[in-house]
This record gives structure tokens, sequence and C-alpha cells, in this order.
């Protein structure tokens, strides 16, 4: 049986370094819509150009996922509020090493922070830690962790400023009714004491909710109840009325913290959105209405029906930008979740409620020429096999997740399909003419082949913006790791 983290770290250690927030309040003071900045890409943008995007359309606060040098540095000085993220793969020798956590806060908050510096007011420590689909592994690491790194802010006298706190998915609870929430069976001790924590030091619960998943897993879930239009199946619990999955959703959560005893704690929402292409149900009418329906919800200020009267609630639109490179193991949609394009181009009109009335396009963005590789206009009686072949040699490297079924480019016929995923390889290859070959099959074109929803990109001129995708952990974490193995190894020689 695995020991509680509260037994390994000591009852003692865990009230005295809660007792260092007690005179601690909450850092919410107001209704704001943030945004989640991934850059899990092919094309980055430069961050200063990402930095001036957010200043442009008046948002001030920012979630990150990793503590990344040159998107840290970006911030300083912009005044945006930033949460950082510390990934899942370090809890491990964060919440083993209390060397290790003093190093990651000094190289990865310190270092940015003080006059002139970022904004950093949380750091998230995981990212969805508690997901059943993780079968554990990273559940009896957060505490530890969380302890230590509290300790390394006190010690870098950060901790009256900056908060821990640790994204939750929405499945870390559970009911049939709002009313009836409770926290996994597995979890409820730890996530009792993750929330005393979290209460005692000021900082809010931070909830991920997603009704496109729930409609995109349940082919029986109303899709109306997933919106904020209304519904033609609410969800009846006592005198209370459930018109919206988010409502339904929160309330959950509000239902469970109070079974715990903590039903008045602020609950702030990590991550939701809503895709616009690569799935049936993702696409840009229907993430216009979702995310337009749930600002102008939140701003309201109704609360819901366990909370009318709370806080001004916080929000964290996922994305800010599309990640091109993202895992696609759930679903083609992962790539697509951004208000705006991969090269910060608006999708669609969105009133964020901050004094805008619609979204403003990244300024000074580098692009390539305008050309475009295509289906050769020689080409003719198409080899399938070739075709087959080459086409699955592009999208291994490229993106082509709009070609799926549900897609915005799965409608304009083979040939626009054959050219998508060339064109898509060519640009990710800096328009390299060698790279629209393609034995003969190819041309490039200067004449834009976007049709309808379907758009043919055109990649970034800054080859320092290019990203192989996949992880984002760092030098800094490697140092870390390094640190930390001579530090074991010296006190075993002593």
């Amino acid at each position: 049986m695995t020991e509680p983290c509260c037994n390994r770290f000591g009852v003692g250690n865990l009230v005295k370094i809660m007792m260092f927030g007690l005179c601690w309040v909450p850092l919410l003071t107001e209704s704001a819509i943030g945004v989640n900045w991934g850059t899990v890409s092919f094309r980055k943008l430069n961050p200063s150009t990402v930095v001036d995007l957010l200043k442009d359309n008046k948002i001030t606060k920012v979630k990150l996922f990793e503590a990344e040098a040159d998107v840290l540095k970006a911030l300083m000085g912009s005044g945006i509020q930033v949460m950082v993220g510390i990934p899942n793969e370090m809890l491990s020798l964060l919440s083993s090493s209390p060397s290790a956590s003093d190093l990651w806060i000094h190289q990865n908050i310190s270092a940015y922070t003080g006059k002139g510096g970022a904004n950093i007011r949380y750091v998230a420590v995981g990212n969805e830690p508690f997901l059943k689909s993780y079968n554990g592994q990273f559940q009896n690491l957060v505490m530890p962790a969380v302890l230590n790194l509290q300790q390394s802010l006190v010690k870098a006298k950060l901790a009256s400023s900056i908060k821990l706190v640790v994204p939750c998915n929405a499945d870390v609870y559970e009911s049939s009714i709002p009313s009836q929430g409770i926290f996994r069976p597995d979890l409820t001790q730890i996530m009792t004491q993750l929330v005393q924590f979290l209460n005692t030091n000021g900082s809010p619960f931070i909830v991920n909710i997603y009704p496109f998943l729930s409609l995109y897993d349940d082919t029986d879930f109303p899709q109306d109840y997933a919106f904020f239009e209304g519904t033609t199946h609410p969800v009846t619990d006592g005198s209370n009325i459930y018109s919206n999955a988010f409502d339904g959703n929160y309330d959950t959560l509000v239902a469970a913290l109070g079974k715990i005893g903590y039903g008045q704690i602020p609950i702030v929402i990590g991550e939701i959105g809503w895709p616009s292409d690569g799935a049936i149900g993702a696409n840009i009418t229907a993430a216009k209405v979702f995310n337009q329906g749930l600002i102008n919800h939140v701003l309201g200020n109704k609360g819901t029906p366990l909370r009318p009267n709370a806080p001004p609630m916080d929000i964290y639109l996922f994305s800010l930008l599309d990640e091109g490179a993202k895992s696609i193991l759930p679903g083609s949609f992962e790539r697509h979740w951004g208000i705006f394009y991969f090269d910060g181009k608006a999708k669609y009109p969105l009133n964020l409620g901050l004094g805008n009335k619609e979204l403003k396009n990244a300024k000074n963005v580098q692009y390539l020429p305008s050309k475009w590789c295509v289906v050769s206009s020689k080409s003719s009686g198409l080899s399938i096999n070739n075709v087959a072949n080459y086409m699955r040699t592009a999208c291994s490297v490229a993106d082509c997740t709009t070609l799926d079924y549900g897609g915005s480019c799965n409608g304009i016929g083979d040939k626009g399909n054959i050219s998508y995923a060339f064109n898509s390889y060519y640009q990710l290859q800096m328009q390299d003419s060698r790279s629209c070959n393609f034995d003969g099959l190819g041309m490039v074109t200067s004449r834009d082949p976007s049709v309808g929803d379907c758009r043919f990109i055109i990649g970034l001129t800054d080859k320092a913006t290019r990203s192989s995708g996949g992880s984002q952990i760092g030098y800094s974490w490697w140092f870390i790791v390094a640190f930390s193995i001579i530090e074991i190894t010296f006190s075993l020689l002593m």
C-alpha cells in the first residue's frame, strides 16, 4: 500500500508550510478572459509578436504549459499576468528533491520577476496529473512536489505574490446530477489535502472543462446542451435547472468541494474552448458560437445555480494559437483549438469583452513568398500507389489533419487533397523547390489554391521559429536533472 504523502512529509511539515499563507488572500479580483499559449508547433511566431498580439487584443492573462525562456523574456515588462506550467514529467524529480525545486524556482521564476520583469502570478504544478488515463502515474507525486515548491517560493521571498495551483481535468469528480458531485474515491484523500493547501495559501482550484469532448465521446450527448443558447434537454436537479453543460459541470465541482468542507474556494477555469477543424462538429461556426456564448455567459456575472453570487469567474480560453505539432492521439481536432491560426490571423469575429469588439490579427508577421505546391497540371493518370506513398510521406512530417473526415479540406476532391498534402510539406521545408518534386507530380504555383474554408498555408520566414514538435521540456529541466544526480552522488560519497 502506498504511504499517504502527508505521512511521508510529516503532518507537522504540512501544517507548517500551509501556515505561511494564513494571512494571504486570493489573487482573484475581477472577471477576466485569459488564454492558454501553447507552443507545440512546426511554425512558431516570434514570442514578441505573440505578446504584441495579446496586448493589441487587450488580453491581460496568459497560461503557459512550460517555462520557456524566450516566451518569459518576451512577457517581461508587458504587465500581462502569467501562469507558468510545470510538465507532469518533472513531478517525480521535484517531489523527491528540495534542491531541484529550489533550482527550478530560481531558473524559471526568480530569474524573470522583479522590477521590469514578468508578472508571474501562478505556478501550475503538473497539467491534469490526476487524469484517469494516466492510471495513477503522477497521483502520489503532486502533493510532495507542491510542498517542496512552496518551500522554494518562501526561500525566494516570492510566496506572498506567486501562488501554486494544480490544473485538474473534470474527471477528478463525478455524479449523475450536479448537487451529488463527489471527488473520485481514489482521489478523496489527496484532493482534500490539495484543496486544504490551496485554501490556506489563497490559491484557486483550477479545472479544465470541455463540453466539446463530451459531445465528441458520446453520440447520445445532446448537442444543444454543449452550447449556451438553450436546450431541449435540460438537466433538472431539485429546484435547479441546467441548460448548458458548463454550468452543470462547474456545479458538480462546487458540490464535490462542499462535501470535503471547501464549498466556497475560488474556482478558475484553466482550459475551455472549441476546436475549429479536424473532426465532425469541429468547425469555424461551432467554435465561434461556443466561445462567444461562453464569454457572454461568464461576463454576465450571473453565476451558476449553486454559486449565484460567486466572486467573478476567471477563464482561460483554450487556446490562443493552433498547434500543428500536437499529438493527434485523442483526435485530429487537437491541432485546431486556437482562436487564431498559427500565424496570428483571427479565425472568426470574437468579442472577448475586453474593449475590442473583434479580434485583431498579429502584426509584422514575416511570411515566405506567395507560392504553393500543388499537383502538376501535366500529370495525367496519377498512379494510386505513388500518390498514396507521397501523401503518406508528406503527412507523416507535416500537418494534414484538415483532410480528415469532418475537416475543412476533406471535401475538396482527390487532387485538392493531394495538393494540400504536398503544400503542407513544401511550406514546412521552407519552400525548397526540391520538396515539391514528388517525381514530377508536384509543381509550384503563385495562384492561391485555397477553397472556401480550406486554407492552403504559407510558411513563416524565420527558421528559428520552427519546432519539431513533441515535448517542449527544455534545457533547464535537463540541467536540474544533472544537478540532482550530482547532488545524490555527492551525498552517497560523504
